[in-house]
């Protein structure tokens, strides 16, 4: 499916729903990172959907929603207000918001301006902006040897060496069908972001999971999420690199649904017993 949204670029996304029929419903969105589209959250989808109405989106440039102009500048506030649009235009006021890397940076910000939007934040390898990584030095290389190539040489900063090849080469695959000139300006607009000074004015309850490699962030860059935010979990994956979505999927997906079962309130969803309960 796809909206307009204000500046008449189109926006895909999906909708997934296998929740109670007789009871409320509460959505869930998850956006995808820098260079992917709603399809990376292929592994998460069939738990969620159990509990929530689960909501995808492709962010402008990516996946299945048009590329804006190359000259037309772009802005966080325009990616945070397509957020907006497309929640309104599936009628829904509030969500459980998952956002990984980038798609995280965006969402930070929604909750920032837009409060009244997140009922609760989900931040996944998603440091607080990306001012504080490496990723400026992406832009080079990219520009010279392409997308796909570029990341096929740095790729153990993504998955570590026992990931399936199946599921790595489906994920060049996927990145490599993006136009590399959006990506360049996606990507440069990301680095400039620093949200650190900002934490304590999210007011929902987040949950902040850490690769802790530290290959395109390091751990440190999360302190002020963990010290500052009055209402935060945090969880660190030791010694893994960046892209925990794909490859710890079940453990994201087991992270995010304890997270959930907690701060949702008895009696709204009835989550089964199987999902992993810390003590």
């Amino acid at each position: 499916m796809h909206f307009k949204a204000s500046d008449g670029l189109k926006i895909a996304y999906t909708i997934d729903d296998f929740s109670p029929p007789w009871k409320p419903k509460q959505t869930l969105l998850l956006l995808h990172p820098a260079m992917a589209c709603k399809e990376r959250w292929f592994s998460w989808v069939p738990r969620l959907a159990q509990y929530f109405r689960v909501v995808r989106m492709d962010l402008r440039g990516h996946g299945e929603s048009g590329v804006p102009p190359q000259d037309e500048p772009l802005l966080m506030e325009r990616l945070v207000q397509d957020v907006r649009e497309f929640l309104a235009e599936i009628g829904c006021e509030q969500a459980h918001c998952v956002g990984n890397s980038a798609g995280g940076y965006i969402l930070q910000r929604l909750a920032l301006d837009s409060p009244r939007h997140v009922k609760t934040l989900a931040l996944f390898a998603s440091t607080p902006g990306l001012k504080q990584s490496n990723a400026a030095s992406w832009v080079k290389p990219i520009r010279e040897r392409g997308l796909r190539a570029f990341l096929a040489a740095t790729i153990r900063d993504r998955f570590p060496p026992e990931t399936d090849p199946g599921l790595v080469e489906w994920y060049l695959d996927q990145v490599g069908r993006n136009d590399d000139s959006f990506i360049i300006k996606f990507v440069t607009l990301m680095t400039q972001q620093d949200y650190a000074a900002e934490m304590g004015n999210i007011k929902c309850p987040t949950l902040v999971v850490i690769p802790g490699g530290g290959t395109v962030s390091p751990e440190f860059a999360y302190e002020p999420m963990r010290k500052n935010i009055p209402d935060v979990t945090v969880k660190v994956y030791p010694n893994v690199p960046h892209t925990i979505c794909d490859y710890m999927a079940r453990d994201c997906v087991d992270d995010l649904l304890d997270f959930l079962s907690r701060k949702i309130p008895p009696g709204e969803i009835t989550f089964d017993r199987g999902i992993r309960m810390a003590p």
